[in-house]
């Protein structure tokens, strides 16, 4: 159930948004191997974040893995793998994600801050759902 939330529309519009009024968040998904995922998403039309994950892996529903890159606000070009596993522990789901190559501790931190937060929000979605 997890996996299916998280690889849809709503779940990735969870995963990627914000409760701040007037958050944007716009995801295209082509969910196979070498399909992408393209998610626009920020405060306003003038300053959004592009990440584009390339599915590598695909195996539910327990793991994906992703290529992702990532045009910031400032014009720059970051790329990244992006790991994530649902497994399942006494009737519930643990999902976990595990990002690798960051050329600086400083960028492998910042995008460690947003994710706890995006683990709510989906699970808030989750719960909705139900």
């Amino acid at each position: 159930m997890v996996f299916a939330a998280f690889t849809s529309d709503g779940g990735q519009r969870a995963f990627y948004g914000r409760d701040d009024p007037g958050w944007i968040v716009e995801s295209e998904c082509d969910l196979r191997v070498g399909g992408a995922w393209t998610i626009v998403f920020g405060p306003s039309p003038r300053r959004l974040y592009h990440h584009r994950h390339v599915f590598e892996v695909i195996d539910p529903p327990r793991r994906l893995v992703l290529a992702t890159t990532e045009l910031r606000a400032d014009g720059s070009t970051l790329e990244f793998t992006t790991e994530l596993t649902f497994d399942e522990r006494d009737g519930k789901t643990l999902m976990a994600m595990t990002q690798s190559g960051f050329p600086t501790d400083e960028l492998r931190d910042e995008h460690g801050r947003g994710v706890p937060t995006a683990f709510d929000r989906l699970e808030r979605a989750l719960h909705a759902g139900r």
